[in-house]
């Protein structure tokens, strides 16, 4: 794909992300979609969510825009599984966040099916495990993988500024490693527009944050970077998938762990990520961030 159309397109992707995030802004706070601090909050005071619709529906567009523009490049053949997939998991989270109440079991069911579906959109005769395991159990531990990660990325968005810096970081990483990589070189305009929004959805949400992603962005977020990086797996470059979120995986694993060492019931909310435990030992969420 030509470097100027990528280029572009991240660029005006951006701008759309912060532009539309200040409209949703402004429509959450006349509805009262408000986050309301308790006990295990890292804010203070009521606070707009749901801002994630505007990044992920502006990263989308993007990556439709690319993959279409790119003919379907081997990269992502079906990448349409994950822009339908990712466009589910949004819709049910924005009720989710607006409307509050969705058993969990529903919202995990419904990522799982995303994630079954969107398996089938990795590179075409690619294992994530390099052959290192039968078919049938790559792919299964490879969507077990991806269901964790989407997760975690979602506990991960506890202060102002952590899932949009991670999310940018991500996408900066896979693209330059597109191109100092020729076997990554497909994803590289998707990782640069992931890091577009992001960037563009900043802004208003680093330290004191006006808005926040909610699950709306966080669970799409997560589903797509994960996509990302189990490509980048397939094409043997799974060290570099790793550490590109290293950090969320080492501390939403690490916390869990912890917790089932403890006896505690996991799936309860909780104020234990290292994270939280910084903030709360007085460093700010920007400190904490950077």
């Amino acid at each position: 794909m030509n470097l100027f159309i990528v280029v572009a397109g991240s660029l005006a992707a951006g701008a759309a992300s912060w532009l539309a995030t200040g409209g949703v802004l402004r429509l959450l706070r006349s509805r009262g979609v408000l986050d309301i601090p308790n006990e295990r909050s890292s804010h203070s005071s009521p606070t707009p969510r749901g801002g994630g619709i505007a990044v992920v529906s502006v990263l989308l567009a993007v990556w439709l825009v690319f993959w279409l523009y790119g003919a379907g490049d081997a990269a992502a053949p079906h990448l349409w599984i994950i822009l339908v997939a990712g466009a589910a998991l949004a819709l049910i989270s924005w009720v989710d966040d607006v409307r509050g109440g969705l058993p969990a079991i529903l919202r995990l069911g419904a990522q799982a099916i995303a994630v079954g579906a969107g398996l089938f959109a990795l590179p075409v005769g690619g294992a994530v495990f390099q052959g290192a395991l039968p078919p049938v159990l790559d792919l299964a531990l490879s969507g077990l993988i991806w269901l964790w990660f989407l997760n975690l990325f979602n506990f991960m968005d506890g202060i102002d500024g952590i899932a949009g810096s991670q999310t940018a970081s991500a996408g900066l990483g896979l693209f330059a490693l597109a191109v100092i990589c020729p076997a990554a070189a497909g994803l590289g305009a998707y990782g640069l527009a992931l890091a577009a929004v992001a960037l563009g959805f900043l802004p208003w949400n680093w330290q004191p944050a006006r808005i926040f992603l909610g699950d709306v962005g966080s669970v799409p977020l997560g589903f797509a970077i994960g996509w990302l990086l189990l490509s980048l797996a397939t094409f043997g470059l799974w060290q570099a998938a790793l550490l590109l979120v290293l950090y969320f995986v080492a501390d939403a694993s690490f916390t869990l762990v912890r917790r089932l060492i403890r006896g505690e019931r996991i799936w309860r909310a909780h104020h234990q990520h290292y994270y939280q435990v910084a903030v709360a030992a007085g460093r700010s969420h920007a400190h904490v961030v950077l």
